[in-house]
């Protein structure tokens, strides 16, 4: 049989519009999962108190490890609202990870840091560590300065020196809202132990007044890039990661906020070192030593608990950050492949998998496709016109639509920004994220599976501009 040239056009095109209804599908059930969901979690929190949890006879302590390499822009106000969270028992652990500027020396001068001898006891790998200081002010404050290994090497380090039975991983640059941990570590609490890992929601900082280290005042950066980035967070935290989390289907806690049982990590083999994904390969791990072990634990995600974060500000940065993150997604998928559609994972393997496979890794290469087919149709006129339009408004109810979504969940629950401006302003700028966005986002995604192909394991420099006092 012989394909005529409109024959393949039309498979092609037809392929790419199947593609998308699946994915549009699968987004408006879990949009309408995140909406029940957010509402019920968003009135109990309105109503229940956290005075209880301030009772160290019903929390649990926690270990905050930050770890920091070139932080000196951020790392001072990080601290600052740390040391200033509503929570009874904790210890912050910052771990300086081989630092060329001066976040070790601003941090010795800050905070009045003297150097003390301890016992490490090893209980995961990692690189040595040099000295360990102890804030003369502050017994609750520590400072690991050790070789330079990464940010999971890191996270190692502060594991092995932490203290309590549960740790917090922060970025360097993380801003956190008084009552993120009582909110965070209520699941923890309230489980009786069943659940192991809880992760809160990450909003970007630029643009906000922070003072002190505390937020002052929320507001929307003045830059287009950073406003797009606001409402792709919105969707993949208000959407995405609470349908997923309402099923236990949770593969990735943010490396920004998360909180986890020291137990089940060490048990898992602490953080990989030979990933850039090393958030979301942990929490792969674990839910693969769970289903082994037959441990019905749960690993949740919670959206009232607010981590504030710096984002790129350019282009260059960006695309940086997106082709690493791709990347990281697949050395994740790829080292627990075994798991994709095995019935011995059970959802986990049948439904999670399956979903970041074909969703979220193959998505970017269909996505480019579409576009540059979309672009092949205008050129060819006639029925090809017809072609292109279809994807693109199957683009547009792919992208804007369900972004403009989560804009209106966020005004609709949380509403982290008062003012109505910022709300329209959010909402405006969604309806134009398939025009410009999203395709830059799905080129660099893809750029990130080519560097895979040819061996480029680079992590590309993140330069921080730091938040205010």
């Amino acid at each position: 049989m012989i394909f005529q040239w409109g024959d393949i056009v039309a498979v092609f095109a037809w392929f790419i519009a199947v593609y998308m209804v699946i994915v549009i599908v699968f987004y408006t059930v879990i949009l309408v999962i995140s909406l029940f969901q957010l509402r019920k979690e968003y009135q109990l929190d309105r109503v229940q108190a956290y005075e209880d949890y301030m009772d160290e006879f019903y929390t649990k302590p926690v270990s905050i490890i930050v770890p920091a390499y070139n932080e000196e822009a951020g790392i001072i106000q990080s601290v600052r609202s740390l040391l200033s969270v509503n929570y009874p028992t904790y210890e912050i652990i910052v771990v300086n990870d081989g630092s060329t500027d001066h976040t070790l020396e601003k941090m010795i001068e800050h905070y009045e840091m003297k150097e003390i001898k301890k016992v490490i006891r090893k209980q995961v790998d990692s690189k040595p560590i040099k000295k360990i200081f102890q804030s003369d002010i502050l017994s609750n404050l520590f400072l690991v300065d050790k070789e330079n290994g990464g940010k999971a090497d890191a996270l190692n380090v502060g594991l092995n020196f932490s203290h309590y039975p549960y740790f917090c991983s922060l970025d360097g640059d993380s801003v956190l809202e008084q009552d993120a941990f009582l909110k965070v570590m209520k699941p923890i609490i309230d489980s009786n132990e069943e659940v192991i890992a809880s992760g809160g929601s990450v909003r970007i900082a630029n643009g906000c007044q922070i003072q002190n280290g505390h937020i002052h005042k929320i507001g929307l950066s003045d830059k287009p890039l950073v406003v797009m980035q606001i409402i792709e967070y919105l969707r993949a935290f208000l959407m995405g990661r609470i349908g997923l989390s309402r099923h236990n289907l949770l593969l990735i806690i943010s490396g920004a906020f998360g909180v986890f049982s020291k137990h089940w990590v060490i048990a898992a083999g602490g953080y990989r070192v030979d990933t850039v994904g090393e958030d979301m390969e942990l929490v792969v791990r674990m839910h693969r030593l769970l289903k082994e072990k037959g441990q019905k634990k749960k690993i949740v995600y919670v959206p009232d608990p607010v981590c504030w974060t710096e984002v790129p500000e350019d282009f260059t940065y960006l695309r940086r950050q997106r082709r690493r993150w791709h990347r990281g997604l697949f050395e994740s998928l790829w080292t627990h492949k075994k798991l994709t559609f095995n019935p011995k994972y059970g959802s986990i393997g049948f439904l999670a998998f399956p979903y970041f496979w074909i969703v979220e890794f193959f998505g970017p290469i269909v996505e480019l496709s579409g576009y540059i087919f979309m672009i092949l149709c205008l050129f060819l006129g006639g029925i090809y016109i017809e072609y292109s339009i279809l994807l693109f408004l199957l683009s547009c109810l792919y992208g804007s639509i369900f972004s403009m979504a989560a804009v209106l969940l966020e005004e609709w629950s949380l509403t982290k920004y008062p003012k109505v401006s910022d709300i329209v302003k959010l909402f405006l700028y969604s309806l134009t994220e398939t025009l410009w966005y999203r395709p830059l986002t799905v080129l660099w995604r893809c750029e990130g599976i080519w560097q895979m192909v040819i061996g480029d394991k680079s992590w590309g420099e993140m330069k921080r501009k730091g938040v205010s006092e």
